[in-house]
């Protein structure tokens, strides 16, 4: 993920009163609101639509994470070392990991 741009998306959020630790709900509303908003997308299979709205959820993500003081890219890493050699198979297009299996 490019450091500059999340930057630029947590000073875009400051600069309009989004991110701040009371705003936590509102800005969780608002992942919600564009997942909802991608969901539509693949269901009308709107390319436009869903590209918007992968971008848009980011954007909230990363918005949540300065509300919460958590930096966005530090999660993905995080979540990316729990992942990496994580075994499991892959049933109906989703991944069930290993433990889960028995």
């Amino acid at each position: 993920m490019d450091k500059s741009i999340n930057k630029k998306i947590v000073a875009w959020g400051k600069e309009r009163g989004i991110v701040k630790p009371e705003n936590t709900l509102s800005q969780l509303g608002k992942v919600l609101e564009e997942l909802g908003e991608l969901s539509a997308g693949i269901n009308k299979n709107d390319s436009d639509k869903i590209i918007d709205s992968l971008g848009d959820i980011q954007v909230t993500l990363i918005l949540l994470a300065a509300d919460l003081g958590v930096d966005y890219a530090a999660t993905l890493r995080s979540a990316y070392a729990v992942i990496e050699n994580r075994k499991g198979k892959t049933i109906n297009g989703v991944f069930v990991k290993e433990e889960d299996l028995k």
